[in-house]
């Protein structure tokens, strides 16, 4: 089964894209989870924050093809953010 480009990009952070896989999905739409620190405990004192790393979660050329990936995989899209992937170094699509 050939790789694709969306595939690869599943599961990493939109600024870890390399330059050819950013150019690739120019245009498409992602879905990120929306971010909310969590206490995670007490360190001096001061509570520590969990910075999670958001992940491309779903890649579609539509927000409703990403709401569809999502709940195919179980998850719920309300708690996902959506934008549309810009080309590398502000280039149009």
């Amino acid at each position: 089964m050939p790789t694709t480009t969306a595939s690869v990009a599943l599961g990493k952070a939109p600024d870890d894209l390399t330059l050819v896989e950013r150019a690739a999905l120019a245009g498409k739409y992602i879905a990120l989870e929306i971010y909310t620190p969590t206490i995670m405990g007490d360190a001096g004192g001061k509570p520590e924050i969990a910075a999670r790393l958001r992940r491309i979660e779903a890649i579609g050329d539509s927000v409703e093809d990403c709401i569809r990936q999502l709940k195919s995989a179980g998850a719920d899209p309300a708690a996902y953010e959506f934008t549309r992937l810009k080309p590398p170094f502000g280039g149009l699509a």
